[in-house]
């Protein structure tokens, strides 16, 4: 099966192939979340193009491997991912299929942001799929920390100087100046939310450890009963008790997730529901920063702030 699909992407790069090819030296990014497209717009600038593989309203792990993302693989000068297997289940095809030598693992325009950051719930015993879709190497989901992400627009900024070094002073700058609003944005956030450190909060998936570990929020429960499993009801029946124990008053997710057990459970205990998106609308031009603001504003309303 994946063999037939590598067939199709090859035959369809085939013919692009032979499409005229723009003289403008743009450095062509192709990110696999739109949050990396965000941050790698802010430190590329007018220096790059920037395509993100999934969309924010997708799950990131579940990504349709197309035609069409394997012919922007194809063109990247660079190709910027998630990592810690958080793509592992469509970014293979892709690479293979595109035919792309700079963009494979281990070359230098394949940047794993995963190896810039500190990760959290790394595994410490051994582990199988009977634990759930766990990710060995530690949670994939660290750009909902903003000190992960400045640290990823260094690791971009570094990487961008490496593959058009004639703009090395640009990209510096444009880095500064981004983690300088980057900075000043947490402290208004870290501000806004000060009041709620210690609050327990509920998830519909294992997403959010890194926001409630800068936040200092309390990881109550996750509504999957294992991460990728969906929620059974013996395992919710056990969520609202143990959620009624805590004082839980806030559940949490990502709107590609089903909402319905959510609001079933937010009804008993009671708690309101707080649905955002996966990830900056980077098609219509939203920040990270944006994203990030609307994020904290929801949860701020949640809590009554």
């Amino acid at each position: 099966m994946l063999r037939r699909h590598i067939v199709t992407l090859v035959a369809a790069l085939a013919l692009a192939a032979f499409a005229p090819r723009s003289a403008h030296a743009t450095v062509k990014i192709v990110t696999t979340v739109p949050d990396l497209a965000a941050i790698a717009q802010e430190v590329g600038g007018k220096n790059v193009s920037v395509t993100a593989l999934a969309l924010p309203t997708q799950d990131p792990h579940f990504v349709d491997a197309k035609p069409s993302l394997a012919l922007a693989v194809m063109k990247a000068d660079l190709l910027i991912a998630v990592g810690l297997d958080l793509e592992i289940g469509w970014l293979p095809t892709l690479q293979v299929g595109s035919r792309n030598e700079k963009v494979q693992i281990g070359n230098r325009g394949y940047l794993d942001c995963s190896t810039l950051v500190s990760r959290l719930e790394v595994p410490q015993t051994k582990i199988d799929r009977a634990n759930g879709d766990i990710h060995p190497g530690g949670n994939p989901h660290y750009l909902y920390d903003p000190r992960a992400a400045a640290q990823c627009a260094a690791g971009i900024a570094a990487r961008l100087s490496e593959i058009d070094s004639g703009h090395d002073a640009e990209y510096k700058a444009n880095l500064k100046l981004f983690q300088a609003k980057l900075d000043a944005a947490r402290q208004k956030w870290e501000k806004r939310l000060a009041s709620f450190r210690g609050q327990p909060i509920i998830t519909y998936h294992k997403s959010w450890v890194y926001l409630m570990d800068w936040l200092g929020f309390v990881d109550a429960a996750e509504l999957e009963p294992k991460p990728g499993i969906p929620p059974t009801s013996k395992h919710v029946a056990e969520v609202l008790v143990y959620g009624r124990k805590l004082g839980a008053k806030l559940i949490l997710q990502e709107s590609y997730y089903p909402d319905t057990t959510s609001k079933l459970l937010a009804s008993k205990l009671p708690a309101k529901v707080v649905l955002l998106p996966g990830g900056a609308d980077f098609k219509a031009g939203q920040s990270y920063i944006d994203h990030m603001d609307q994020m904290i504003e929801a949860i701020a309303k949640a809590f009554g702030a």
